[in-house]
């Protein structure tokens, strides 16, 4: 009986120690603190960017002969400078030069109706003046001479085109300029309009550069650039935009800029390479990642870290545009501010958690 008792009683106090000991297991089991991406959100500063592109006139003509006909002559090479009226190229102007004889020719013949025409209805009229004529007769002279007056009008016309077009073998210059391209030899036969040379002003000149579409919309028309050559950076001037292509190229997604130059030295010659640059003010949005992004009840929001706690608590923010890979936060954010990246849609309000890394966007 006694042993009966002494083997339940270590039961029941090793029951006792069993039971304690899992209560005390359960006071201290630790909280689960979950790691966690994060990223700190800064404001972007002034940036400046540079853009490369060349020296362009802003005005230019492209120069074609007037009529038809072989060129046999070309005063001019690329890079000549020349002065208003100077010839730059010349076609055969023989075939010319008949139709001119053959206008004066065509003259002739008609002065000399005209001259018989007058005298006749002259005549009529002396003779019907008499009643030796009848008055058919009369109209009829007078009818030839006014057919004759108007031939001889129209063969002057006939002659001063037949002058024009002689004057059109010669290709001249309209304004002092320089040369920057031609597109025909010696010896080609071309056509009436088809380009020959190109002459371009270069007393006002333009740096021409290709701006990636999404910083050309920030652009306006008069926004001021920095101008400096590439083979010569210490050579510089200043720009102010005049023309943003409205549409932006199909293949490279950029908008042609032109920027007038203002005053610059003689270094920046048609043609040479340049580099532009643009400095914009700091950006008060922010860019985070989409994943950072929590959409709830019809509102976005962000888990801000709360880096003495550590803990993550929703903040709502306002955002001005969204895309698969990132968000623009324009308001609910300062510069700073700690949000996790990933995991927005499994993190509970005051959850405890441990950042696993700090880069900064």
């Amino acid at each position: 009986m006694k042993r009966f008792l002494v083997y339940g009683g270590s039961i029941g106090l090793v029951a006792c120690v069993l039971a304690s000991c899992q209560q005390e297991q359960d006071a201290v089991e630790p909280e689960i603190v979950r790691p966690v991406l994060s990223t700190v959100v800064k404001i972007q500063p002034l940036q400046i960017r540079g853009f490369a592109g060349k020296v362009e006139p802003r005005y230019e003509t492209q120069l074609g002969f007037r009529t038809l006909g072989r060129i046999v002559r070309r005063d001019v090479s690329v890079g000549d400078q020349v002065t208003n009226g100077q010839e730059l190229a010349a076609i055969d102007p023989l075939a010319l030069e008949l139709a001119v004889q053959a206008s004066e020719a065509s003259l002739s013949s008609a002065r000399a109706q005209l001259a018989n025409a007058a005298t006749t209805e002259e005549r009529q009229r002396a003779l019907l003046s008499q009643s030796s004529a009848t008055e058919a007769t009369f109209d009829q002279a007078q009818q030839a001479h006014e057919a004759a007056l108007a031939a001889v009008v129209q063969a002057e016309a006939n002659l001063t085109k037949a002058k024009e077009d002689l004057g059109y073998a010669n290709l001249r210059s309209d304004f002092d300029g320089v040369v920057t391209s031609l597109q025909a030899e010696v010896g080609q036969t071309v056509t009436a309009g088809q380009l020959v040379a190109v002459v371009a002003r270069p007393d006002i000149r333009e740096a021409v550069v290709d701006i990636p579409e999404a910083i050309a919309g920030t652009i306006k028309v008069g926004s001021k650039f920095q101008v400096t050559l590439q083979i010569d950076p210490t050579i510089r001037a200043t720009g102010s935009v005049r023309q943003i292509a409205p549409q932006a190229d199909e293949a490279t997604r950029t908008r042609r800029t032109r920027i007038t130059l203002e005053q610059p030295p003689e270094g920046f010659r048609l043609g040479t390479t340049i580099t532009a640059y643009l400095a914009t003010a700091a950006d008060q949005r922010m860019h985070v990642p989409a994943t950072a992004i929590l959409d709830k009840d019809g509102k976005t929001f962000v888990w801000l870290i709360d880096r003495t706690l550590g803990t993550v608590s929703t903040r709502e923010v306002k955002l001005g545009g969204r895309t698969d890979a990132e968000a623009l936060v324009v308001d609910g954010l300062v510069d700073s501010d700690r949000i996790a990246t990933a995991g927005a849609n499994s993190l509970n309000e005051g959850q405890k958690i441990k950042i696993t890394d700090g880069k900064s966007l």
